[in-house]
């Protein structure tokens, strides 16, 4: 089982954590990390373009010009798309693009990465995130402390951290349940607080 130094708001060592294998010493599988990927950002696009044909478009009842004898080409409403201001042509209308992988593929694409982390001196335990209110300069301080300037920040219903963090460039918290690939992936190193190290290790095991 590998293992990681847990330190406090300080950077200094109070302690060690044994990690679980089976989540942190998986190897790289890039192709699994790569469908829940894309899966993710799949399912992040809106797919509410849309655009009108010629039978939603308003107007064009009548016929503009009688059939023969105008020199003009036929034409049988104002709302052809050959017109200006008429229907659209095979254009986007609102679709869904979201899908699902297995439980099983999430879950192995996100111990991969974890176990990554771990490898590229990217994941980091410390002990307890305690602000006393919510401030910025507070949280940038501690940041600095810890000698890190991009990161995902794992801590459970932290509401001061959440929002000190949230006008921070580089910087995301979330809480254990909502640790995914996708941001794991964005940021350079991934902060677990004590509390929530246990958390994310239930939520994989169980899973």
């Amino acid at each position: 089982m590998p293992d990681i130094d847990i330190v406090d708001i300080t950077n200094k060592k109070i302690g060690e954590a044994q990690l679980p294998a089976e989540i942190f010493g998986e190897e790289a599988k890039p192709h699994l990390v790569y469908e829940v990927v894309k899966m993710q950002l799949a399912n992040r696009r809106l797919g509410t373009a849309c655009t009108k044909e010629r039978s939603e478009v308003r107007g064009g009842g009548k016929k503009p010009w009688r059939q023969k004898g105008t020199g003009r080409a036929r034409a049988g409403t104002t709302r052809s798309p050959l017109w200006k201001g008429g229907g659209t042509v095979f254009g986007p209308v609102p679709k869904d693009y979201s899908y699902t992988v297995s439980k099983k593929v999430r879950k192995s694409a996100l111990t991969s990465v974890l176990s990554q982390k771990l490898k590229d001196n990217k994941l980091m335990v410390i002990d307890s995130i305690d602000l006393d209110s919510i401030k910025t300069k507070q949280f940038v301080l501690l940041m600095n402390n810890l000698n890190v300037s991009n990161a995902l920040i794992i801590d459970s219903n932290n509401e001061n951290l959440k929002y000190s963090a949230r006008n921070v460039p580089g910087f995301k918290v979330l809480n254990p349940e909502g640790l995914n690939v996708y941001d794991a992936l964005l940021y350079d190193y991934i902060i677990l607080t004590r509390l929530s190290l246990e958390q994310v290790e239930k939520r994989l095991v169980a899973a």
